[in-house]
């Protein structure tokens, strides 16, 4: 029995380090999809656990760093079962997502979006069966 309990913590921790770190993996390139004149925008990716985050930031993040530090402090206290959100509540991304800006032609969620079985497989083979 004490071996089966080691075996479920174990897969627990694993689930919740998978998650942890696909959440990371695909909202950083949604972030750094991102266009940037400003850097509004980029600084104004919002993430959370469990709620959706309402209004908009007054913070420009050119280089991504400071909202990609956000994603990764978030993404700590996600568990496995739990909703994680990247939002961007400015009026103008709809009209980015859909290509309005030549930085970012082809969006930049759809584009993650199509790569996340890529994404989730990468984390798998890196977070293996130790």
């Amino acid at each position: 029995m004490a071996d089966i309990r080691r075996f479920v913590a174990r897969a627990e921790r694993k689930m919740t380090d998978a998650v942890r770190k696909i959440a990371i993996d695909c909202f950083t390139e949604v972030i750094l999809r991102s266009p940037v004149d400003t850097g509004r925008f980029r600084g104004n990716w919002q993430v959370a656990i469990g709620n959706l985050p309402a209004g908009t930031l007054d913070l420009d993040d050119t280089t991504g760093v400071a909202t990609v530090s956000k994603v990764e402090a978030a993404a700590m206290g996600l568990r496995h079962g739990d909703v994680i959100h990247l939002i961007n509540n400015l009026p103008y991304g709809p009209q980015l997502e859909a290509g309005s800006s030549s930085q970012a032609p082809a969006g930049m969620v759809r584009l993650t979006a199509q790569r996340f079985p890529a994404i989730a497989e990468a984390v798998v083979k890196e977070i293996g069966p130790r």
